[in-house]
């Protein structure tokens, strides 16, 4: 497995990873309204690009030399807080699943985390989404909940976790 640094020409692949991802992820969370409102505005081709755009936010894809096919993607902002760093979004495709690549994929983070000088990284997931056990296992804690308005009456009810990757002295 390999992470490769996402550019413009990767939008339309990071918009299928997600729509992939995301039928398989939230399809017995979110009404399929929600998913298609949800994918169309937070994966809009304008929104990926502006995140491209900020010199914080970065986004990954995760290839599989084995199979030589793209398997999912990481998008994080550096210093979203003070010391912190944001996990914004982190999908594989249901056929990638049990391959290790989201273990991986965060140990990566954790890597580009502590490069960036940050030691914290934070995440939000879906208090019905079973990656909640998956952050669990690799060291996440929930520290707070939320319920955040998303706009055309949708709501995004989740875990707020976080990750502390090294103590300052």
């Amino acid at each position: 497995m390999k992470l490769i640094k996402a550019t413009e020409k990767d939008i339309p692949l990071i918009r299928d990873l997600a729509k992939r991802s995301w039928e398989n992820a939230y399809a017995e969370i979110l009404s399929k309204e929600q998913m298609e409102y949800m994918l169309n505005t937070m994966y809009s081709e304008d929104e990926i690009s502006a995140h491209l755009k900020s010199p914080n936010y970065h986004y990954f894809l995760v290839f599989d030399e084995n199979s030589n096919v793209f398997d999912g993607f990481l998008g994080y902002e550096n210093h979203y807080e003070e010391n912190t760093t944001k996990l914004h979004r982190i999908y594989l495709i249901p056929e990638s699943k049990g391959k290790g690549l989201g273990k991986k994929t965060l140990e990566f983070l954790n890597e580009k985390t502590l490069e960036s000088g940050d030691n914290r990284i934070i995440l939000n997931v879906n208090k019905y989404n079973s990656a909640k056990r998956f952050y669990e296992s690799q060291g996440y804690k929930v520290y707070d909940e939320g319920v955040f308005d998303i706009g055309n009456g949708y709501v995004m009810d989740d875990f707020l976790m976080e990750k502390i990757i090294r103590t300052f002295k």
